[in-house]
C-alpha cells in the first residue's frame, strides 16, 4: 500500500475518532473485562510465586533439606551435614492420635493430629508465635514435675475442650499444653495434613512411645548453609553419595512444591477460562464493528464514489480500530493490575501462602497480547466485508445485506490470527495438553453456536410462514424478526450462549463432584483406617474390633513405606515418564502377600506361589506401571529403611483406588522384606453410631495406633473442591458478565432496525403491546436457544471432565440445566425488553420521513 494512501486514511481515521467512542462502548467494555480477567489472575499468580520464591527459605524452614522415612541420620549422613551446613535443625513429623486425659467422668476427647518433633534449633528462619506469648523452648521444655509442654493449634484446643495448664495424651504420654500455635512460619511446606498440628519438643517424644520400629515417620534435617553456596551442587553432592539410602532432597528454590504445582495449574486453568471470556468479547467486538460499520455504511459509499479504493476504506477503519484496541487494553491492565496490587495486601495474611502483591509486567504483557490478538481476529472479517462490497451494495445493505466471502489473503490473515492465538495459549500457559483442549472444546462450542444461530433463524423463517404462527401476528413478527437477515440472532446465540456454556460445564462438573463424594464414596469408603498397628498388637486389635456389633468387616495388610529410586537400572529422576508420574514423587506404600488381595484382577503375569523364596518380585498397578514404562520383566528398585530392594515385575493388576479401601501400587511377594521391621494397617467398616465406641475402646487399649476417620478425610477434600469451584465459578462468571455485555450491545446495536420496523408496523396499524409482546417472545426464544446450545456444550464438557480426567461416572444434572436455560431466556427476554422502549416511543412520520 502507498505511503500517500496510508497518510489519507490516517487523516479519515483521525477525523472519525473525533467523533467520540459512540458504537464502540460495547468493544472497549469486552475487551476491558477479558483483559482484565486474565490480567488479575495472571497478577495473582506471580504474586503467590513470587512469594514463595523470596520465603522459600521460611516456607521450608532452611535453606535445604534432607528427609529420612522410618529412620534418622546416621553417621556419614551427619558428617556430611556438618560439613557442609553452618547450623541445622532435626524435626520429626508423623500422625498420631491426641486425646484428653479424662474428665470425672471417665470420658475423654479424640482427635487426629499432625505431631511435629521439634529440636532447640527450630526455626532456623522464621518465627513461632505462641498465645500467650512465651519462647517456643519455655512452651515444649519439662516443667517442675518432669512433664514436657506441647503446643496445638487453637481449631484443636477448642475440639479437645482443652485450656493452657490442662493435660493431654499423646501415646502412652502426657504432655502439657502451653500455649496455642497461632503461627508456624514451615507450614505449607509439609502439604496436606489430615489433623491439626502439635508441637512437641523431641525430648517429650521419648515417653510416648510412638516412635517405635516399623512406626511411619519422616525425620527432615533442615539446612543453614553459607551465603552463595551453589544449591544444584550440593544437591548432586547428597543424591550421589546417599543414592541408595532413600534420601530425598528439597531446597529454598521451590520450598512447598505440591502448593506451586496446584497455584500453576488452577491459574492456567482460570486463565483459560479468562479466554474463554475474551472470546465471548470477540463475539462482541465483531458485532461492533460491524455495527459500526453499518452506521457508517453513507460515509463508506460516499468515499468509494468518489474514488477511495478499497485499501484506503480498509485501513481507514482498521486503524480506528487499533487505537480503539489499545484503549480497551489498556482499560483491561489498568484492571487486572490495579484489583490485585491495591487490595491483594488487605487480603494477604489471611491466605495460606504468602503472596507479595505488586504491579508485575509479565501477565499485563500476556493479557494485552491475548486482547490484541483476538481484536484483531474478531475484527477483520467484518473489516474485509467492507472492503470487498461494491459502493452500491454499501448502499442498500441496511435492508437487504450482501454476502460476499473476503479475499484469500484476508482469510489468510484471519487463519494466521487464530493461530497466533492459539499458539500462544498454548505457549505461555505452561499445560500444552489442558490448553490444547480447552481451546480444541472452545472452538467446538463456538462452532455449535454458530451452527444453532443459522438453524434458529432457518426455523423461525419457516415457522413464521407455516401453521403455527398462522392466525397469531404477534408470534409472526416475532419468528419473522428471528429469522430476518439481520446479525441479532447469531450476536444472541453466540454471545450469551458460551457464558451459559462455561458456566454448564461447571455446574455439572459441580454437581457431579458433589454427588460423587456425598452419595459414592460414604456407601463404598471404610468408616475408619488404623495405620501404626504394631506386630504383637495385630490379633488383640482384630479382637476389640470384631467384638463390636455393627462392624460389617475388616480388612488388614503389612505397611511399610519405600521411596522408588530406580526404574530398570536407571535413576527414577532421569527416566522416561509418560502421564503425571506421581508414584515416583515422595514415599509410597508398599506391602506383601503371599496370595493375590480379596477383589484383585489380574490383568498381565502371574502370581508367585505361596512358598516362593526366590529373588524379589513384585506386582504393580497396571495404569502407574504403564505411565512409568514398565513391563513384565522390568526391573524396580525400591528404597525401604535404607535398604535398596530390586524386584522383578510379575504381574499387573488393577486397582481401583476411589473404593478407599486398602489399595497399594506394589505388593511385593513376602521373602522381599524377611525380618524387616513393619507395622500393620486395617480397614474398619462399620456402621456410623459404632464408630465412636470403637475408637474409645482402642484409644484405650492401643494408644500408638492412629485412627483417620474416613468420613472427616472426605469433608477435608469436599472443603477443597468447594473452593476450587468457587474459583472456577468466579472465573465463569467473568465470561458470563462479558456475554452479558455482548448481548447487551448487539441489542443496542440493533435498536435502529428496530426503531424503523416499529415504525412501519405502527403505521401499518399494530399496537404498542402488539410490538413489545412481539420483542418479549423474539428475545425469550433467542436467550433459550443460547440456554439450550450452551446446556449440550456443558453436558459434553462435564462428560469428557468427569469420565476422562476424574476418571468417574457421570449423571446428567437436569436441575442446573434448567437453570441455564431458564436463565439465558431470562436475560435476553430483560435485554430485548430494555431496549424496545425507544422504539416504541418513536413517532412513525418522524421515522419514515428521515428514511426518504
Amino acid at each position: 500500500m502507498r505511503l500517500r494512501d496510508l497518510s489519507v486514511a490516517a487523516t479519515f481515521a483521525r477525523r472519525e475518532l473525533r467523533g467520540g467512542l459512540k458504537g464502540f462502548r460495547v468493544f472497549l467494555a469486552c475487551l476491558a473485562l477479558g483483559v482484565g480477567a486474565i490480567a488479575a489472575v495472571g497478577s495473582v499468580r506471580s504474586a503467590i510465586f513470587e512469594g514463595l520464591r523470596t520465603e522459600g527459605a521460611a516456607i521450608l524452614g532452611g535453606d535445604a533439606e534432607l528427609k529420612f522415612t522410618y529412620r534418622s541420620a546416621e553417621g556419614a549422613e551427619l558428617d556430611w551435614v556438618g560439613q557442609v551446613a553452618t547450623g541445622h535443625s532435626e524435626i520429626v513429623e508423623f500422625r498420631s492420635m491426641a486425646s484428653t486425659a479424662g474428665g470425672a467422668d471417665g470420658q475423654q476427647e479424640r482427635s487426629l493430629v499432625q505431631v511435629k518433633g521439634v529440636d532447640g534449633v527450630y526455626p532456623i528462619y522464621g518465627e513461632v508465635r505462641l498465645q500467650p506469648d512465651l519462647p517456643l523452648a519455655d512452651a515444649l521444655g519439662p516443667g517442675p514435675d518432669g512433664v514436657h509442654g506441647a503446643v496445638m493449634e487453637p481449631v484443636l484446643i477448642d475440639r479437645l475442650g482443652l485450656s493452657v495448664g490442662d493435660r493431654v495424651r499423646l501415646g502412652t504420654g502426657e504432655l502439657e499444653l502451653r500455649a496455642a500455635l497461632t503461627h508456624e512460619p514451615d507450614k505449607i511446606s509439609g502439604g496436606f495434613a489430615f489433623g491439626p498440628r502439635v508441637l512437641v519438643s523431641l525430648d517429650g517424644l521419648e515417653g510416648t512411645g510412638l516412635l517405635q520400629p516399623g512406626s511411619f515417620y519422616e525425620t527432615l534435617y533442615r539446612l543453614r548453609l553459607p551465603e552463595g553456596a551453589n544449591l544444584n551442587a550440593l544437591k548432586e553432592d547428597a543424591l550421589e553419595r546417599f543414592a541408595d539410602q532413600g534420601v530425598r532432597w528439597r531446597d529454598s528454590r521451590n520450598g512447598a512444591p505440591g502448593v506451586e504445582r496446584f497455584v500453576q495449574r488452577i491459574g492456567s486453568f482460570l486463565v483459560l477460562v479468562g479466554l474463554a471470556a475474551l472470546a465471548v468479547g470477540g463475539v462482541g467486538v465483531a458485532a461492533a464493528v460491524r455495527s459500526y460499520l453499518e452506521g457508517k455504511t453513507e460515509t463508506i459509499a460516499t468515499l468509494k464514489t468518489l474514488g477511495a479504493t478499497g485499501r484506503v476504506v480498509a485501513a481507514t477503519y482498521l486503524m480506528q480500530i487499533g487505537a480503539l484496541t489499545v484503549l480497551g487494553i489498556a482499560l483491561g491492565i489498568a484492571l487486572g493490575a490495579g484489583a490485585p496490587a491495591l487490595l491483594g495486601p488487605l487480603f494477604a495474611d489471611n491466605l495460606p501462602v504468602p503472596a507479595l502483591f505488586d504491579v508485575y509486567t509479565r501477565p499485563l504483557a500476556e493479557a494485552a497480547l491475548y486482547g490484541a490478538l483476538t481484536a484483531l481476529l474478531f475484527a477483520l472479517w467484518p473489516l474485509a466485508r467492507a472492503r470487498e462490497v461494491r459502493a452500491a451494495g454499501l448502499f442498500r445493505d441496511l435492508v437487504a445485506p450482501e454476502r460476499r466471502w473476503p479475499r484469500p489473503t484476508w482469510l489468510a490473515a484471519i487463519f494466521l490470527s487464530a493461530l497466533a492465538l492459539v499458539g500462544s495459549a498454548v505457549a505461555l500457559s505452561g499445560t500444552t495438553n489442558l490448553s490444547l483442549g480447552f481451546l480444541g472444546g472452545l472452538l467446538v462450542a463456538l462452532g455449535a453456536l454458530a451452527m444453532a444461530a443459522r438453524g434458529a433463524k432457518s426455523l423461525s423463517r419457516r415457522m413464521a410462514r407455516g401453521k403455527t404462527a398462522r392466525g397469531r401476528p404477534t408470534l409472526r413478527l416475532a419468528l419473522a424478526a428471528a429469522g430476518g437477515p439481520t446479525g441479532e440472532t447469531q450476536g444472541v446465540v453466540l454471545s450469551l450462549g458460551l457464558g451459559l456454556a462455561v458456566l454448564a460445564t461447571i455446574g455439572q462438573i459441580d454437581a457431579n463432584m458433589r454427588s460423587l463424594i456425598d452419595r459414592e464414596l460414604p456407601q463404598d469408603a471404610p468408616a475408619f483406617f488404623f495405620i501404626d498397628i504394631q506386630n504383637d498388637q495385630l490379633d488383640p486389635v482384630m479382637d476389640t474390633i470384631t467384638s463390636r456389633s455393627g462392624i460389617e468387616r475388616v480388612e488388614t495388610a503389612p505397611m511399610l513405606r519405600g521411596i522408588v529410586t530406580k526404574l530398570n537400572g536407571v535413576p527414577a529422576r532421569e527416566a522416561t515418564i509418560t502421564g503425571s508420574g506421581w508414584v515416583i514423587r515422595g514415599d509410597r506404600g508398599v506391602t506383601y502377600s503371599t496370595a493375590p488381595p480379596i477383589g484383585t484382577s489380574i490383568v498381565e503375569g502371574e502370581w508367585w506361589p505361596k512358598d516362593y523364596q526366590g529373588p524379589p518380585l513384585v506386582s504393580f498397578s497396571e495404569e502407574e506401571g504403564r505411565e512409568l514404562g514398565l513391563s513384565i520383566g522390568s526391573t524396580v528398585t525400591v528404597n525401604v529403611l535404607g535398604r535398596d530392594i530390586t524386584a522383578t515385575v510379575a504381574s499387573f493388576r488393577v486397582v481401583d483406588f476411589r473404593t478407599m479401601g486398602i489399595n497399594f501400587v506394589m505388593v511385593f511377594d513376602p521373602s522381599a522384606f524377611r525380618g524387616a521391621p513393619h507395622t500393620h494397617i486395617a480397614t474398619v467398616y462399620a456402621e456410623e453410631e459404632t464408630e465412636a465406641p470403637l475408637l474409645r475402646d482402642l484409644a484405650r487399649g492401643f494408644p500408638n495406633v492412629t485412627a483417620i476417620r474416613v468420613r472427616d478425610a472426605i469433608a477435608r477434600v469436599s472443603e477443597g473442591l468447594e473452593d476450587l469451584a468457587a474459583a472456577t465459578r468466579w472465573g465463569a462468571a467473568a465470561t458470563l458478565l462479558t456475554g452479558v455485555v455482548v448481548l447487551i450491545g448487539a441489542a443496542a446495536a440493533g435498536q435502529r432496525r428496530q426503531i424503523y420496523e416499529a415504525a412501519v408496523l405502527k403505521t401499518l396499524g399494530a399496537t404498542r403491546a402488539r410490538i413489545l409482546a412481539s420483542h418479549a417472545i423474539r428475545a425469550g426464544l433467542l436467550g433459550a436457544a443460547a440456554g439450550l446450545v450452551a446446556v449440550f456444550a456443558g453436558w459434553a464438557a462435564g462428560w469428557a471432565v468427569m469420565t476422562q480426567v476424574m476418571d468417574a461416572k457421570f449423571t446428567f444434572q437436569p436441575v442446573s440445566a434448567l437453570a441455564i436455560v431458564t436463565g439465558g431466556a431470562l436475560a435476553s427476554l430483560l435485554a430485548g425488553l430494555f431496549f424496545a422502549l425507544k422504539p416504541l416511543s418513536a413517532r412513525p412520520a418522524r421515522v419514515l420521513r428521515a428514511r426518504d
